[in-house]
């Protein structure tokens, strides 16, 4: 379980780091930064709905 939940915090931080970029970037850059930022937020959610699936057959 450890893996998945350190593999959350790393799809947390990248978001989090995508966005900061985004609000300083312009143009192109922030619209990819915000989507990637808007993917790696899809894995977190992802990754707690996987890991909640377990504690619930655990």
């Amino acid at each position: 379980m450890t893996g998945f939940q350190a593999k959350l915090e790393r799809f947390e931080s990248l978001a989090s780091e995508c966005e900061l970029i985004a609000r300083r970037a312009d143009g192109s850059k922030r619209e990819l930064y915000l989507r990637l930022g808007e993917r790696y937020r899809d894995r977190v959610n992802d990754m707690r709905a996987l890991i909640a699936s377990f504690d619930i057959a655990a």
